[in-house]
This record gives C-alpha cells, sequence and structure tokens, in this order.
C-alpha cells in the first residue's frame, strides 16, 4: 500500500467526524430549543403575575384585582396522587407480567397490544369513556373519577416502559438467584425489580408528566371548581383547567393568572421529576455500595 495515501485518509478520517459530531450537536440543539423557547415565553408572560397570594388564595371574582391558585394546586396533586397510585402499580405489574412471566403466551400478546393501543387512544375519548362508566352512574362529577381517567392514561406508558427495563436486566443475574434456591417470585420483586428501578422510575415520571397538564380528561371528569375541595366525591379544581378557563375568557388579570399558572405547572412537573430521580439515584447508588 502507498504511504502517501495515509495522510490522504487520516484527513478523510478527522473531516468525517468532524462532519459527524457537528450534525449531532446541531440535533441535539433543535431538540433543546424549542423547550428552551417555551420556557422563556412562559418565564416573560407569566413571572410577573407570580406573589405570594398565587400560592395561598384561590381566585377572585372578576373585577377584584389579587387572586391566585392555590385551589387548583391542591386539586391537581390530589387528582395527580389518585392517579398514581392506579396508574403505577397496575403499570409495573403488567410490565413484570409481561417480562418475567407471560413470555410467550397469548395472554401476554393480547396485554401487549391492549396497552400500545391504548398508549394511542386520545384524551378526551378517555375522559369520556370515564364520563359514561363513572360520572353518569353517580349523577356527579367528582375528583375521583378525574384520578381514575389519568390514571388509565398512565398505565400502558408504565407497562410497556417497565417491560423493556426487565428484559435489559442479565439472564445471568436470574440464573444466580435461582441457582441459591431463591424462588422465582422473590427474585423478581428483590433482585430483577430491583436493577431496573431505575429506568422504570423513569417511565413512571414520563407517564405522570404526559397526564400532568391534560385538559380534555378533566373536563368530563373532575369538571373544576371556583372553591376549596380536598373531597373525593365532589368536583374539584385542577391547574390545566383553571388555565384553560383563565385563557378563554375576555379579562386580562385572568389572561395573566393563566400564563402564570402554565409557568407554576411546567416548574412542578420539573421539580417533581428532578426530586424523584435524585432520590432513586442516591437510594441505588448507596444500595450499590
Amino acid at each position: 500500500m502507498r504511504s502517501d495515501l495515509f495522510p490522504i485518509r487520516s484527513r478523510a478520517r478527522k473531516l468525517t467526524d468532524y462532519a459527524v459530531t457537528s450534525l449531532a450537536v446541531l440535533a441535539t440543539l433543535l431538540v433543546v430549543a424549542p423547550l428552551v423557547g417555551i420556557f422563556g415565553y412562559l418565564v416573560y408572560k407569566g413571572a410577573s403575575s407570580l406573589s405570594l397570594d398565587f400560592f395561598l388564595k384561590g381566585p377572585k371574582p372578576v373585577g377584584e384585582s389579587g387572586g391566585g391558585m392555590a385551589n387548583a394546586i391542591a386539586g391537581s396533586a390530589l387528582v395527580l396522587g389518585v392517579a398514581s397510585l392506579i396508574g403505577i402499580p397496575l403499570g409495573i405489574g403488567g410490565g413484570i407480567f409481561l417480562a418475567e412471566f407471560g413470555r410467550g403466551t397469548k395472554l401476554a400478546t393480547a396485554v401487549r397490544f391492549t396497552a400500545d393501543v391504548l398508549n394511542g387512544v386520545p384524551s378526551i375519548v378517555m375522559g369520556l369513556s370515564i364520563y359514561a362508566l363513572i360520572v353518569l352512574p353517580q349523577k356527579h362529577f367528582s375528583a375521583f373519577a378525574g384520578g381514575v381517567a389519568l390514571g388509565i392514561m398512565m398505565i400502558p406508558t408504565v407497562c410497556r416502559t417497565s417491560e423493556e427495563m426487565l428484559l435489559m436486566v442479565p439472564n445471568a443475574i436470574r440464573e444466580a438467584a435461582l441457582g441459591i434456591g431463591v424462588p422465582n417470585w422473590r427474585s423478581v420483586l428483590s433482585i430483577t425489580l430491583k436493577t431496573a428501578s431505575p429506568g422504570i422510575i423513569t417511565g413512571c415520571m414520563l407517564a405522570f408528566a404526559r397526564v400532568a397538564g391534560e385538559t380534555a380528561p378533566l373536563l368530563f371528569t373532575a369538571l373544576g371548581n371556583s372553591f376549596w375541595s380536598t373531597n373525593l366525591n365532589e368536583p374539584i379544581a385542577a391547574l390545566p383547567l383553571q388555565i384553560y378557563v383563565y385563557a378563554l375568557s375576555p379579562y386580562d388579570d385572568w389572561h395573566r393568572l393563566a400564563w402564570a399558572g402554565a409557568l407554576v405547572l411546567i416548574i412542578l412537573i420539573v421539580l417533581a421529576v428532578s426530586l424523584v430521580r435524585f432520590v432513586t439515584s442516591r437510594g441505588v447508588l448507596k444500595g450499590a455500595s
């Protein structure tokens, strides 16, 4: 081979590496830029309306200055808590079944197909379904119905993410546990599930973030409430609902509160996800050490 070709090939490799690296950086910027732009615009429009009253007081009547969305923040926390209690255990349980106990069975295929279809169902259809199944028989809207709607929407994301994370755990870990006489169910719960926990928690947080801003299902279930309420059997306020109502109103004060509510909703989601990831990562690191 001619030695004069080596400098040419070396330059070609460097140019290729530079071009691919530049494309990767450009792709990253294109992904991050919309998020930064949206968050920056929310800060620009909503930060000026944030105050202590926003977090401590409820809505004021039209024409009165001040007021806040404290009832909506508390209502969102309650509804999302109900949704998490429904969606996370069922989703993780479904993922465990698909990855550990139902491989190759017709039931597993049916569950996987159902989860994929459910993941693509529009949120408004989910709201209408829960309206027909819960609201109409009870003859009133309720926070519980809203939590059920959001919880069912969380299940497919948590289920499929849990399955994929459990499948990534090496079979050698399962075989080692079985080899020392650990029962299969105990091996799954104490070893396999713990090994895959960071990825499963990420899936749970993705599902949580997805439903936290949903408005359509709550319109047909929780309805909204201008007053304080923590009763699961009554209509309840929620940040997405309050933002929706204020954004459609013709009042400038309500428009400003809607922007502030949108900013707070984004910040609360980011803080919740970051806090859970921080706590669980510390637990995983301590367990590994």
